[in-house]
């Protein structure tokens, strides 16, 4: 899948891409965030991997952020869209436990690794800033599906339901993000 995006006048697929990613970093934190609240009680054992995933998250929230001040541009439309369904999502997922909160994460960021691959491939020598905005959080975001994955039970029932709905999801937030 090409990364595409309707483009506002003056705007670049650069500044485009800066906006949805920042939005979905702030989807990310809230995630966590809500996943983290209720793992307290079903999933005590990943609180602090999750922190360390939301750590990571908020950087990268703040590099797309300062990616977005430098170019003038204000933040996606999308963004408090992609923050309340983060929480919703991470709220439920986290209720539903260890398998359920791994689950999400190899699904989110098995469709976010690959869109970044896409806009590094769609922006390499076109914009070296966002180029390394990009490339800086890729071995981040690779980390959290890959311990994520490690959690997860050979055919569990937790992934045959969650990774469809949440990928495909995502796909959704990210194509609306791109378009608005």
């Amino acid at each position: 899948m090409a990364v595409a995006a309707r483009l506002k006048l003056g705007e670049s697929l650069a500044d485009r891409v800066m906006k949805v990613d920042h939005a979905g970093e702030h989807g990310a934190v809230c995630i966590y965030s809500a996943q983290i609240a209720a793992a307290r009680w079903r999933a005590p054992d990943l609180v602090d991997e999750l922190r360390h995933f939301r750590d990571h998250e908020r950087g990268h929230r703040t590099r797309f952020l300062a990616e977005l001040e430098a170019r003038g541009v204000a933040r996606c439309r999308s963004y408090h869209l992609c923050g309340t369904g983060g929480a919703i999502l991470g709220f439920v997922t986290g209720l539903l436990g260890r398998h359920a909160i791994a689950a999400t994460t190899v699904a989110v960021e098995r469709v976010v690794l690959r869109h970044l691959h896409e806009q590094v491939a769609a922006l390499d020598g076109k914009d070296a800033a966002a180029l390394a905005a990009l490339r800086f959080i890729l071995a981040e975001e690779q980390e959290h599906h890959d311990t994520s994955a490690g959690h997860l039970v050979a055919g569990s029932w937790w992934t045959r339901i969650i990774d469809p709905v949440v990928a495909a999801s995502t796909e959704a937030v990210i194509w609306l993000g791109m378009r608005l």
